[in-house]
């Protein structure tokens, strides 16, 4: 649930009784939220006259003998009865789910049963469907952008090659289970495969010259191409609900560098400028 249960006795009733204690403390309600409103969808399109069992949200109420009952689908009590004032602290613009009571009763013609609580009630979010970590990873994420320094086909051993990536985050729509759905995707940590058996794990996007943070040296001159794994971490907003949820869990992308050339260069005197031409052979 989006928020903790707390309970408070209605005007004229000085204490909880066991049975609305167990309900408040869950040891009553079996059911969330969520799948009491989805066995309530579920018996809706049957017709009242065959239906085995009823659903139905309404508040609890202290009757005058000091019984908790269920109160009006409006959320008011019975004539003589108090309102329990239940408080579920709901995020700023949800709001208020009733508790879902439900009877039952063996065959179309028998009588039905008394009204029993299945749930304590919540928030209006607990209503809304939950994006999963794996429908997360469904979604068409971005590579990630790989910038490396110098980036001209080749690199000299033992100087730093530069890399570095884009932290911008990435907006998505996608549809879960009928509605419409905002996601804000982030990428917050790198890893990057240098090709010569060297990994660096970051925070860092990474900076360019001379600012950089993220490098590596190559010892070894050879072809090597670099791949680097981004992690995103997200969060989502159900089209109707002023409230932003995180989601439980990451995604990756990645993307490889073309190849390039780690070489090794040395200096030696020439007898004239290596600008003129044609090229000197001693340049």
């Amino acid at each position: 649930m989006a928020g903790a249960l707390t309970a408070s006795a209605g005007t004229g009733a000085t204490a909880l009784d066991d049975r609305f204690k167990g309900v408040m403390q869950g040891s009553h309600a079996e059911m969330t939220v969520a799948r009491s409103e989805e066995l309530a969808k579920k018996n809706a399109p049957t017709p009242p006259e065959l239906r085995l069992a009823e659903y139905q949200r309404a508040p609890y109420c202290r009757d005058a003998p000091g019984m908790w009952v269920m109160g009006n689908a409006d959320g008011t009590c019975p004539d003589g009865a108090n309102l329990a004032r239940t408080s579920v602290q709901c995020e700023d613009g949800d709001t208020l789910v009733m508790p879902m009571w439900m009877r039952t009763r063996a065959t179309p013609t028998s009588a039905w049963e008394p009204w029993d609580d299945i749930d304590t009630g919540g928030c209006g979010i607990d209503l809304l469907p939950v994006m999963t970590e794996a429908d997360f990873r469904r979604l068409p994420l971005p590579a990630p952008a790989l910038t490396l320094q110098p980036d001209r086909g080749w690199v000299l051993i033992n100087i730093e090659t530069i890399v570095s990536t884009d932290p911008a985050p990435v907006t998505l729509r996608t549809d879960l289970l009928g509605y419409g759905v905002t996601v804000q995707a982030t990428p917050t940590r790198w890893e990057y495969d240098f090709g010569d058996s060297h990994t660096l794990t970051t925070d860092s996007p990474g900076h360019p010259y001379p600012h950089h943070d993220t490098f590596h040296r190559y010892q070894q001159p050879g072809t090597y191409a670099i791949t680097l794994t981004a992690q995103w971490t997200g969060r989502y907003q159900i089209d109707g609900s002023p409230i932003w949820r995180d989601i439980n869990g990451t995604a990756t992308t990645t993307t490889t560098s073309p190849p390039f050339t780690a070489e090794e260069r040395t200096s030696h005197l020439v007898a004239g400028p290596c600008t003129t031409t044609p090229t000197p052979p001693d340049c």
